[in-house]
């Protein structure tokens, strides 16, 4: 199970909406690494998820989710490798079959590629991720005092 932490940042009729906080950069490049360049570069945007929780919860509240991993694995292999089987499929029909010169074949490559990423675009479509609350954290306290995480 994948589990991460998130903030409440709305609530309207039975859906809560959270967002994942930032992580900092590590500390062996002090935020000098290729990473933290492209985060600079292509911004912050943080996405909302949306989540049916039939619990109270308020805006500022944390929530630990969590996922199970076999449906990660599932849609990589659905988007990652789907597309690269079927260009790989349509470059060995342009050439075996059709005889294809070499363009054609790149050209069918791509073709069967973006077919490929169409088809697991929509199987990931109809894939639900079993996505379970473990802990909803009281506002009062910070995370950290109900952890026990707390530096001396």
């Amino acid at each position: 199970m994948i589990e991460q932490t998130l903030t409440v940042s709305r609530v309207e009729r039975g859906i809560v909406w959270l967002v994942a906080e930032e992580k900092p950069a590590c500390a062996g490049c002090n935020g000098k690494c290729g990473s933290q360049v492209f985060s600079k570069l292509f911004g912050s945007n943080k996405k909302a998820l949306p989540i049916e929780c039939n619990e109270s919860v308020q805006v500022g509240q944390k929530m630990t989710l969590a996922l199970d991993d076999s449906k990660v694995v599932e849609n990589a292999l659905w988007v990652y490798l789907l597309p690269l089987v079927v260009a790989f499929i349509a470059i060995f029909i342009s050439h075996l079959i059709l005889g294809a010169s070499e363009p054609w074949q790149i050209f069918s490559a791509v073709i069967g590629g973006l077919v490929g990423f169409k088809f697991a675009k929509q199987r990931t479509k109809a894939l639900r991720h079993d996505i379970k609350v473990i802990k909803i954290y009281p506002i009062s306290l910070p995370l950290t005092q109900i952890d026990g995480d707390c530096a001396k």
